[in-house]
C-alpha cells in the first residue's frame, strides 16, 4: 500500500505546478505540526537541543516551519524525478558560486560536492548530474520496489549512482583521481567503524570520515552545495560554498569537525529548511543515555 501511495504522489507531482505542490506541502506540514507524531517529536527534540538560546515560542514556530518544509520535500519530488530533465532544471532560478567547481575542473582537480539535508537536495543533485556528469554515493532505499524508479530518475541527466559498498567507494576514488566530480551527503550517520564523534550544534554526533579521507588522498576540491526553496513555489536558488581548508587535514578529527562546522553554518542561514526529522544523534558516545526516548 505504501508503495502505491508514493507512486500516486510522485505522478501527481510530475503534472502539477510547483506553487500548488508547495501549497499542498504547506497544508500537510501544518497538519503534522498539530497532531502528535514521531516527526514532530523528533523535530522538537532537535530544535530544543540545537537552539537552546531561542524562546519557547520561537522554537515552536521553527518546528512548524520545519515540518512544512519537510512535507514539501515529498510533494515536490515528482516534479524533479518524473519530468523531462531539462524541464525540471528550469525550476532552479538562480545559481551562485559555481565558479568554484569550474575552477577546480579547469585545473584538473577532482571535485567532491557535499550536499547536506538542507533545502531541496534532489534539485542540487539534478543540477550536478546534468552539468558535471558526477558519480554519487547513496544508500539503497528501504522501500525496495522504488529502487529502479529512483535510480533512473536521478541518473537520467547524466549521473552515475553507486551504493555505499567497497566497490562503490572504489568507483568514487577512481572518478576523483581522473579529475571527475562526485557527490555525497556530509551529514548522514555512517555505519559502525566509519565515523567519529565530533560536535554538531554543540552535540557529539557520529559523523562520517569518508569525505575527509577522499579529499586528503586524492587532492580533490571540496565544495558544499545546497538548494534553497524560494517562497510561494517560485523555484530554487542553488548555492555553492567553499569548504574550509581544514577539511583536508591529515587529522581526521580536525577534518570532520570542519565538515560539521561548515554544515552547521549553512543550516543556521536557513534553519527551517534543514531535515530536522532525521535522527542525526541516534548513536551516542559510550556511557551517554539515548538522545531519543521513543
Amino acid at each position: 500500500m505504501k508503495y502505491y501511495l508514493v507512486l500516486v504522489i510522485l505522478h501527481l507531482g510530475a503534472w502539477l505546478p510547483l506553487p500548488l505542490l508547495h501549497a499542498i506541502g504547506h497544508f500537510t506540514g501544518s497538519f503534522l505540526g498539530i497532531i502528535p507524531n514521531r516527526l514532530r517529536s523528533t523535530t522538537l527534540r532537535h530544535i530544543q537541543a540545537c537552539f537552546p538560546e531561542m524562546r519557547r515560542s520561537a522554537q515552536r514556530q521553527l518546528v512548524r516551519d520545519s515540518l512544512i518544509e519537510a512535507a514539501k520535500t515529498l510533494t515536490e519530488t515528482g516534479a524533479l524525478w518524473l519530468r523531462p530533465a531539462e524541464r525540471s532544471l528550469q525550476l532552479i532560478r538562480k545559481v551562485d558560486g559555481r565558479e568554484q567547481v569550474d575552477a577546480a575542473q579547469q585545473k584538473g582537480s577532482g571535485v567532491i560536492l557535499a550536499t547536506p539535508h538542507l533545502g531541496c537536495w534532489e534539485a542540487a543533485g539534478l543540477y550536478g548530474a546534468a552539468r558535471f556528469q558526477m558519480t554519487c554515493l547513496y544508500r539503497p532505499l528501504r522501500l525496495g520496489k522504488l529502487e529502479g524508479l529512483v535510480r533512473q530518475a536521478r541518473e537520467r541527466p547524466g549521473a552515475h549512482y553507486v551504493t555505499t559498498s567497497a566497490a562503490g567507494i572504489r568507483a568514487l576514488y577512481r572518478m576523483l583521481e581522473e579529475g571527475g566530480t562526485t557527490a555525497m551527503l556530509p551529514d548522514q550517520e555512517p555505519r559502525a567503524g566509519n565515523g567519529l564523534f565530533v560536535p554538531f550544534f554543540g552535540i557529539p554526533a557520529w559523523s562520517g570520515v569518508l569525505l575527509a579521507r577522499m579529499a586528503r588522498r586524492t587532492g580533490a576540491t571540496v565544495v558544499f552545495a545546497w538548494c534553497e526553496r524560494l517562497p510561494r513555489g517560485h523555484g530554487y536558488h542553488l548555492h555553492f560554498r567553499e569548504a574550509p581548508e581544514e577539511i583536508a587535514s591529515p587529522d581526521l578529527a580536525v577534518a570532520t569537525r570542519a565538515m560539521n562546522a561548515a554544515v552547521e553554518q549553512m543550516v543556521r542561514e536557513c534553519p527551517q529548511q534543514y531535515q530536522w526529522a532525521y535522527r542525526r544523534f541516534k548513536h551516542r558516545p559510550d556511557g551517554e543515555p539515548p538522545f531519543y526516548t521513543d
